[in-house]
């Protein structure tokens, strides 16, 4: 069959709009990051490298991975869970749960970290029952870990579930007719059928996670070498006017962006090329 053009514009339209792309992307994106990886470098290799060796920036490095090494985990539990759930079962309350994994979306950060400040800091409802006991939450590791999970649990729940819908459960209904167990069903039959959904749901909650600013900064009390994240401690070097270190830190968010951009485009190549085969 003949492929027939879907638009009808003039080259003219289809010109300008293509010149109108690429001039915001070259503006809004390609510079900017440009003016990070070129002002990191400004000073040369040497200071690169001694700012990104500095105890500090050890420091908010090892705290950035620790976060996502275990929001990322978790957040993948509750959203295989969470699909399953909604996808495999009608229940009452269910439109109330996708509600609900959506919220992180339409709460800013800031107002997360707020909330947990609330709920764990030292005058908040918690407060006082974890000071007897010696238990720190907030300004510590405890309320990073439970910022970055509340921004970034809807990534991988959100990935799966329309997924796991268009799939259907035609596949899981006839493993049961043939005697096989809940869990058998579930690595043999639907794992495989969402592994690359999972993945990418897994990788932009990974780049969410290493990213996170605005709630990570509530509850983290900016406690140089303890607290800050490394998006934080960005912020504090140029504040700081070491702009050189700060940008040098920069460019490891930007190359994650950057990764997770490869990684991204290479899932879609590869999940397009499967729906083709099929």
């Amino acid at each position: 069959m003949e492929n027939r053009p879907v638009t009808t514009e003039s080259p003219f339209v289809k010109g300008l709009l293509i010149t109108s792309a690429v001039v915001i992307l070259t503006l809004f994106l390609l510079m900017p990051l440009f003016a990070v990886f070129a002002e990191a470098f400004r000073r040369g290799w040497e200071v690169f490298i001694a700012s990104l060796h500095e105890d500090a920036a050890l420091s908010a490095i090892k705290l950035t991975l620790l976060a996502a090494a275990v929001s990322v985990p978790l957040n993948t539990l509750f959203g295989l869970s969470a699909a399953w759930l909604v996808t495999k079962f009608r229940f009452k309350g269910r439109a109330f749960l996708l509600s609900m994994i959506d919220l992180p979306f339409a709460v800013s950060p800031v107002i997360a970290g707020l909330v947990w400040v609330l709920m764990f800091g030292a005058q908040g409802w918690f407060g006082p029952w974890l000071a007897e006991r010696d238990i720190e939450i907030i300004f510590a590791l405890p309320g990073i870990i439970l910022a970055t999970v509340f921004v970034t649990f809807p990534f991988v729940a959100r990935e799966l579930i329309p997924l796991m819908e268009a799939q259907g459960s035609d596949q899981e209904e006839a493993a049961v007719t043939l005697g096989a167990s809940g869990w058998s069903i579930f690595w043999r039959v639907t794992l495989p059928n969402i592994k690359w959904g999972l993945l990418y749901g897994v990788l932009l909650c990974n780049a969410r996670a290493m990213g996170e600013f605005g709630a990570v900064s509530v509850v983290s009390g900016h406690i140089r070498g303890k607290t800050n994240t490394l998006p934080l401690h960005v912020e504090v070097l140029y504040n700081e006017y070491q702009f050189s270190a700060a940008f040098a830190c920069a460019t490891l968010l930007a190359f994650l962006a950057l990764v997770t951009l490869g990684l991204k485009s290479l899932l879609e190549q590869v999940t397009g090329q499967k729906a083709g085969g099929h």
